[in-house]
């Protein structure tokens, strides 16, 4: 992907390799110092309302068919049970091969992390309510879907990553935010590898440095059935599994979030790819900045169309499977806005463009709602809401 500038009038100079426009009116400004250094590094700061609320209810006005997409999808249930049977048949047969083997961890790399990573994003449709009708059967089929994970995840991303819709960007509530130790310390091309390299230990160890979340009996039954099927395997069933099988789940879900095609949908969806000039640093000129992109490869097919990011975050309760439907119908909408042609040159690029970082993020200070209580409540509104608001 080519990086384009974003200019004073909020165009961009020329137009990205790969279609990049700028389509967002959010207002982002840059913080008010002047150093060359703060203008590199320091984060996009916004006092305006997130873009997706904005865009959702100008589609709603021109198209309000595209509700008639929302709901759940069966289809999910299906792919799911096929994904956990695949990797339960993965663990059997690795059983007996060396852990420190090129076959172990070619598997791992090729089966094993493609499919944790459609398990945590099958388990982020879930979180949505789009599997099942019922709330109690989403949280409890996302337990099912966790199994080949390793470690229970289920039960705690749920109230994390509705805060992150509800709280896009807010400073202290959205978890999907770089901490500023992490800016400070990883804001080079050796710490940005780090980090790419270990995204799933931070996005898991994160949350808990920014808020905690009560814990429920939702969290309590995750933990207790990971533990017992990873115990199963280990002593249960020793005919059919070995510790190696509950060690080849855990290494599949570690690589699924580390340098993998399929894990640069993490830093794709939200951190700002273009080259920003001066004259869209400088606050008072409130140029906007886009803070969601798209991609629209041929790696959403494993990854439950994930990159179509945009329409995710303007309608998170249509599932996957009509999000290209949406797409279509409000195609005016999303044309110009930014997109990605590659997630493994998002990494590389990432990792290696010195104007690109830990801090590329727009941040706001004020707005926002926590899902799920926790000890952030004076921070924020806690949502008390209907199951059905929380999914809008």
């Amino acid at each position: 992907m080519a990086s384009t500038t974003i200019t004073s009038n909020g165009t961009t100079k020329r137009k990205a390799a790969n279609g990049i426009s700028n389509g967002h009116a959010n207002g982002a400004t840059a913080p008010t110092k002047n150093t060359d250094d703060q203008k590199e590094h320091d984060f996009f700061w916004t006092y305006t309302e997130e873009p997706h609320r904005t865009r959702r209810l100008a589609i709603i006005k021109a198209h309000p068919e595209v509700l008639k997409l929302c709901g759940a999808e069966p289809l999910t249930k299906y792919v799911v049970a096929g994904v956990v049977a695949l990797q339960i048949l993965c663990a059997h047969l690795l059983r007996d091969t060396p852990f420190w083997s090129l076959k172990f961890w070619a598997v791992a790399y090729i089966i094993g992390a493609t499919s944790n990573q459609n398990l945590f994003l099958a388990i982020h449709e879930i979180s949505h309510n789009l599997a099942f009708r019922s709330p109690l059967a989403n949280r409890l089929f996302a337990i099912f879907a966790n199994l080949p994970i390793g470690l229970p995840y289920s039960a705690s991303f749920r109230p994390y990553h509705l805060t992150h819709h509800k709280s896009l960007g807010v400073d202290g509530l959205d978890t999907d935010l770089p901490t500023a130790l992490e800016a400070v310390f990883l804001d080079s091309i050796l710490g940005k590898a780090f980090f790419c390299t270990f995204q799933i230990l931070f996005y898991a160890l994160r949350p808990m440095a920014v808020y905690r979340v009560p814990f429920t009996w939702v969290h309590w039954l995750n933990v207790a059935v990971q533990l017992s099927f990873d115990y199963s395997l280990i002593a249960l069933l020793p005919n059919y599994f070995s510790v190696n099988s509950v060690l080849y789940l855990i290494l599949s879900s570690f690589l699924a979030g580390s340098l993998h095609p399929t894990a640069g949908h993490f830093i794709a969806e939200h951190y700002v790819y273009e080259h920003i000039s001066d004259e869209a640093r400088d606050p008072e000129n409130k140029i906007p900045l886009p803070e969601t992109y798209s991609y629209y490869g041929i790696l959403n097919f494993f990854t439950y169309n994930v990159g179509l990011h945009n329409e995710h975050h303007d309608f998170p309760a249509i599932p996957w499977t009509r999000l290209p439907k949406l797409n279509k119908i409000a195609k005016e909408f999303y044309d110009p806005l930014p997109t990605h042609e590659s997630w493994v040159y998002v990494l590389w690029q990432f990792i290696f463009d010195d104007k690109i970082g830990m801090t590329s993020r727009v941040k706001r200070k004020q707005g926002g709602r926590v899902v799920g209580g926790g000890n952030v409540a004076a921070k924020a509104k806690v949502a008390d809401w209907t199951a059905d608001e929380i999914e809008a």
